[in-house]
């Protein structure tokens, strides 16, 4: 047996038709928003001393972890699955570690519950306050990302949210160990394990994106048409991005040997991950030079170039096509272009970047700030890798996803994009009434803090 005797409370445990999976997934959401709301209520040290177990509870679990990952991976390449989603898919000991990692820097993160933005007097004895509060229940579905089962658990958490996770078929036994472990440290401390719900198939998430009046928002971890058709079928709303095409601008200032090693970590170091690059733009000046040495420092990484024609007057690799300026490859594949100016650099980010996350190497500050004000996306970096887009190394503990919405939250969203707010107003007898005709009284709108 790779779980202990404690059950995965999913759908398909409970229903056989999909008439009655739905009426019994309304009645898990409801039983997760019953939890949640109680969650909520807790102190920051008990749901921090949660976070804690759970932590304990998945160093415990690590051997049934991975081995259950195991199958997972095994069946996904008998399935034939791509490089890109195995790469996300598989799971060990370090990546784990770093999961864990997370979970630990949540707890000691202030406490995003509770936080009092605005406190004003009206009138005399009639205060407001605007006070953050849990968004509720979030459904979060994801493909072949069972390290995205910890991120999120944890952060529902310290958000006091419930969550339903939906991961892929090919994750199905790596999901459900995780979740095991998770419940296993919630109850530990006395937490009703059902504020983590774990669903297994397609009808499930159909169903799943239905339920607007139990589910208050819908994140979505995955491939482009993955994140459209999640999109496309909800009402509810949705907080996540479709794309992760991502660029690196090698300007005619830029220290070269800063460059190359910029540029090698912002594709290789984990190319299936949506904040690795997949277009190089090169200035034309430094073209030449920076070129030849940086081509056989990808090539040693075995990286397949495809270049513009200007690219191929210099380096003999394959030609880039119109496609390709356009493709999220997740894998071991760059487009290279040569740009004759910054401007042009810009409009070619502008024309084909997602907004996600987007890079320059320059030694010139004035050409460094020019690029940073002028590029629209929720990460603009300055001689660094595209790789620390991520809500763990920007100190969030971890993420729930990345968003490329203008609207906050945006980039990776951790704990303030889990929390609303809401208005909350005391007086004494007081009635606008007060305030209206002609010997209407004035408010005094008299700050607090």
């Amino acid at each position: 047996m790779l779980f202990s005797s404690l059950q995965i409370m999913t759908l398909s445990s409970i229903a056989s038709s999909q008439s009655t999976g739905s009426t019994a997934l309304i009645e898990l959401a409801k039983k997760t928003r019953t939890s949640a709301l109680q969650l909520g209520m807790l102190s920051a040290e008990t749901r921090n001393r949660a976070l804690e177990a759970i932590a304990q509870s998945l160093e415990a679990a690590t051997p049934e972890i991975l081995a259950a990952n195991v199958v997972d991976c095994e069946g996904a390449r008998a399935e034939g699955i791509s490089a890109a989603l195995y790469a996300r898919l598989k799971l060990n000991d370090n990546k784990l570690k770093e999961a864990i990692a997370g979970v630990r820097g949540l707890a000691k993160l202030p406490d995003p519950l509770a936080i009092v933005q605005l406190h004003r007097e009206l009138d005399t004895g009639l205060v407001l306050q605007r006070i953050t509060c849990p968004l509720g229940v979030l459904g979060v579905i994801f493909e072949a990302r069972p390290d995205a089962v910890v991120q999120i658990s944890s952060l529902a958490v310290k958000s006091g949210n419930g969550v339903i996770l939906k991961g892929g078929k090919e994750a199905i036994h790596s999901c459900a160990a995780l979740v095991n472990a998770i419940h296993q440290g919630l109850q530990q401390v006395g937490i009703d394990p059902a504020i983590v719900q774990l669903l297994t198939t397609r009808e499930e998430t159909l169903q799943l994106l239905k339920l607007e009046q139990s589910v208050d928002l819908i994140i979505p971890r995955g491939s482009n048409s993955f994140v459209q058709f999640v999109q496309d079928n909800t009402r509810i709303p949705v907080l996540g991005h479709a794309d992760g095409i991502c660029h690196l601008y090698v300007d005619q200032s830029a220290d070269i040997q800063k460059a190359i090693k910029i540029a090698i970590d912002s594709k290789t170091q984990y190319p299936a991950a949506c904040n690795a690059i997949e277009t190089l733009l090169v200035h034309q000046e430094i073209a030449p030079d920076f070129l030849l040495e940086a081509a056989t420092s990808f090539q040693s990484k075995q990286v397949e170039l495809r270049g513009d024609q200007e690219t191929l007057k210099i380096l003999n690799i394959q030609p880039a096509t119109e496609a390709d300026w356009s493709t999220e490859y997740s894998d071991l594949i760059l487009a290279i272009k040569i740009v004759d100016s910054l401007e042009a650099a810009i409009a070619h980010i502008t024309t084909y970047g997602s907004r996600h996350t987007e890079a320059i190497v320059t030694e010139d500050a004035q050409t460094a700030t020019s690029f940073m004000a002028q590029v629209d996306a929720a990460g603009v970096y300055h001689n660094c890798s595209t790789r620390f887009a991520d809500g763990f190394r920007y100190g969030f503990g971890a993420e729930v996803g990345i968003s490329t919405q203008k609207m906050p939250p945006r980039g990776p969203v951790g704990l303030e994009g889990l929390v609303t707010y809401k208005y909350q107003l005391v007086g004494n007898g007081h009635i606008v009434a007060t305030y209206t005709g002609d010997r209407a009284k004035s408010f005094i709108h008299k700050e607090l803090f």
